[in-house]
């Protein structure tokens, strides 16, 4: 997580999206260095960002096609390249761990993995999945993490970011305590009402992060899924959405938005990471490692 930044609660009311919304437009006048040109893309430097998925990791044997054991090596691995590329930040986007009897031996393994994803020498962000939030709540994962929320966005070099948390049953309760089904995914109303206010406040193109997936109607996909993409497409900002969840390289475009869903890192077949570059024009380059497909997605947004 980036430890400078603090962002949207894990479960957001009307109250939180309007107090959200009054200090994005309080912040939206602000001149931010080396971006005071909003639509020149000349006025952005190209960015890199180490994306990572579904690491999974824990202290017990394999089991079908996942090596949760092997994932410290590799994640160790992927936030080596990411040190030696000097990227921005790196995002980890969920299911960091896998579940265990109790409760204190989950924390066990999400401090164990935090600690290798620590070494990357840049801000960290987590996107929640439903295996971080298996057996613990919210704020016990966060917590690890030294963050206070699942949901925000930021910027960097001319560019806005944003974390959804798609953590949550169709019926508005988070995930927590073993009280879901993986297949019972939704983004609520007003994480909906958050997002639109929040892209409503920025002038510069943005890319989403996401476990769950956006692009399917399936298990693997958000139930709310329809009424999240019109927000997005409506923006007219959006580049693309990098999300994870179904373990294999997947490649969509709706209504021109790109949709890339990133391979497991914990499957046997080997690791599995992406070094993303941003350029100033909106094209993103994606870098693919072992099992992760690269991948050139061209945009007319930025």
């Amino acid at each position: 997580m980036d430890h400078t930044r603090k962002a949207s609660t894990a479960r957001l009311t009307r109250r939180d999206v309007l107090r959200h919304t009054s200090l994005l437009a309080a912040g939206a006048s602000l001149t931010l260095p080396g971006c005071s040109d909003l639509h020149n893309p000349q006025s952005r430097s190209p960015l890199r960002i180490g994306l990572v998925t579904d690491v999974h990791y824990a202290d017990k044997p394999a089991a079908g096609s996942r090596d949760y054991r092997e994932s410290l090596d590799k994640l160790s691995s992927a936030v080596a390249r990411f040190n030696e590329a000097q990227t921005d930040f790196v995002v980890e986007l969920g299911d960091f761990i896998d579940d265990a009897l109790t409760v204190e031996e989950e924390l066990g393994y999400l401090r164990r993995i935090e600690s290798v994803f620590a070494q990357a020498c840049c801000p960290r962000h987590h996107v929640l999945g439903n295996h971080c939030v298996y057996s613990l709540t919210k704020e016990q994962c966060l917590a690890v993490f030294n963050a206070s929320r699942s949901c925000y966005s930021f910027d960097r070099a001319g560019f806005h970011f944003i974390i959804l948390d798609a953590c949550f049953r169709q019926d508005g309760e988070p995930y927590g305590n073993k009280n879901f089904k993986w297949t019972d995914s939704d983004i609520p109303p007003a994480q909906i009402e958050w997002l639109t206010a929040d892209l409503r406040a920025t002038s510069y193109p943005t890319v989403v992060f996401v476990h769950q997936r956006l692009d399917v109607q399936n298990d693997y996909g958000i139930k709310s899924q329809a009424e999240v993409r019109q927000c997005l497409e409506t923006s007219g900002k959006v580049l693309a959405v990098f999300q994870g969840h179904y373990h294999r390289n997947d490649l969509k475009e709706i209504n021109g938005i790109h949709y890339c869903t990133l391979a497991a890192m914990v499957e046997r077949d080997g690791n599995a990471y992406g070094l993303m570059t941003l350029h100033p024009n909106g094209s993103i380059h994606l870098e693919g490692y072992g099992q992760q497909s690269s991948e050139k997605l061209a945009s007319s947004r930025a």
